[in-house]
């Protein structure tokens, strides 16, 4: 795993650089390296206090930054091993728009760097996945190599070959007595099924999540600043677009959909259908209804239909929203009611405390990919720089952060 920490120089290093500041930068990579992180040329300029001009110039090769801004370019603001900007040219990269075809274009332009960098983290926990289990997947039974989606087969019997799959039923579902223990349970399950789940905490707050399909290694990454039934629900449309083939990236609002091409716009209706699927079952969906006091067609207040989506909510761990989904999608209710609610719902969020960091950087990492690596630690396979560095963690906080994954290793 890459890390974005300035590294240390000796001062005869850093003298050397800063007089030969300009030797071997590449106008291009500059370029490359602005553009890659979603930044206009204003923006840099505004955020290094200089001048557009000046950043035109670098650009363009007319000039050359000094070593001091050459750093704050690289750690501070594009998040770039400072090595890379003395690349002859700029290094192959996947780019969002390329790589993502579920985002309408203009949601893709208005990207914020840090959207752009937990891209970047998940492509480089990708390549360390590669490096630590020799492009094989540990599981012995990935769900992407034995299970394959299509729109065009019906999503009831998908998702239940989903769930056959991961190993869940109804009854383990309805035992799970909190939301944060049922999002524990989907991500356990789908780890188990060769799928490495990563999250972080996106300063972008409207997109729910992204998956990177590999034929051995896949990723889900979830926005961690979502709620715990948003995250179950994120897990599941992700693990559908690996599934089904197709790189995924995510928005909470579903409104976005509606702004895709109809292939996309098929494709992510599909995807959240098959999440809404293996989270409430139809027919156990069905019977529930029925065990209500009254036929949800005799509701007459909004009262009843929050109340029925509360019950439901809990019973099966998701959102008020996923069951109103349900509702909407066999005609109980209306699109425009739909829509209504879910923003009036969105309003009354809060926002939690940040929480312990080794704690939240331990729900972050993925437990197989954390527990490798420090297995391979104990065997004296890696060193303890490197254990670090795999982890995202400064080397003396190691420990703490091995504590916490051992203890989860011992229960």
């Amino acid at each position: 795993m890459p890390k974005f920490n300035q590294p240390k120089h000796s001062k005869d290093t850093s003298a050397h650089l800063q007089r030969d500041q300009g030797i071997g930068i590449q106008p291009e990579v500059l370029r490359w390296a602005r553009t890659t992180c979603g930044l206009s040329v204003n923006k840099v300029a505004e955020m290094l206090k200089t001048s557009p001009s000046k950043i035109e110039d670098w650009e363009s090769g007319a000039g050359v930054p000094t070593y001091s801004q050459l750093e704050k370019l690289a750690y501070k603001i594009y998040k770039r091993p400072l090595a890379m900007f003395f690349l002859p040219s700029p290094p192959e990269e996947p780019i969002p728009k390329r790589e993502f075809r579920t985002l309408p274009e203009t949601d893709l332009e208005t990207l914020l760097p840090d959207t752009y960098f937990q891209i970047r983290r998940a492509h480089a926990y990708q390549i360390a996945l590669r490096e630590l289990f020799d492009n094989q997947n540990p599981s012995g039974h990935c769900i992407g190599q034995s299970l394959k989606l299509s729109s065009s087969k019906g999503v009831a019997e998908q998702a239940v070959a989903i769930r056959n799959f991961l190993g869940i039923t109804i009854e383990d579902q309805v035992a799970w007595k909190s939301d944060e223990i049922a999002l524990k349970k989907w991500r356990q399950a789908i780890e188990n099924a060769g799928v490495f789940v990563f999250k972080d905490t996106f300063k972008q707050k409207d997109i729910s999540g992204f998956c990177l399909m590999d034929e051995y290694l896949p990723i889900i990454y979830v926005n961690n600043s979502t709620s715990k039934t948003r995250q179950t629900f994120s897990l599941l449309h992700e693990l559908a677009h690996l599934l089904i083939g197709v790189n995924g990236l995510s928005k909470l609002e579903p409104n976005y959909i509606d702004d895709l091409p109809q292939i996309e716009k098929k494709l992510e209706q599909f995807c959240n259908a098959v999440a809404a699927e293996v989270l409430i079952p139809s027919a156990d969906f069905l019977h529930q209804l029925t065990l209500f006091p009254k036929n949800i067609a005799d509701f007459t207040s909004e009262e009843d239909i929050e109340g029925m989506c509360s019950n439901l909510a809990i019973r099966y761990g998701v959102s008020r929203e996923v069951v109103l989904r349900r509702l909407s999608d066999r005609g109980h209710i209306t699109a425009d009611f739909y829509s209504i609610k879910v923003k009036s719902w969105n309003a009354q969020k809060t926002k939690s405390g940040g929480g312990n960091w080794f704690l939240n950087r331990r729900s972050y990492l993925s437990d197989c990919f954390a527990k490798e690596v420090i297995t391979r630690h104990y065997r004296h396979q890696i060193t303890l720089e490197q254990a670090a560095d795999f982890l995202g963690v400064k080397p003396k906080h190691f420990a703490e952060l091995e504590e916490l994954f051992l203890e989860g290793m011992s229960t």
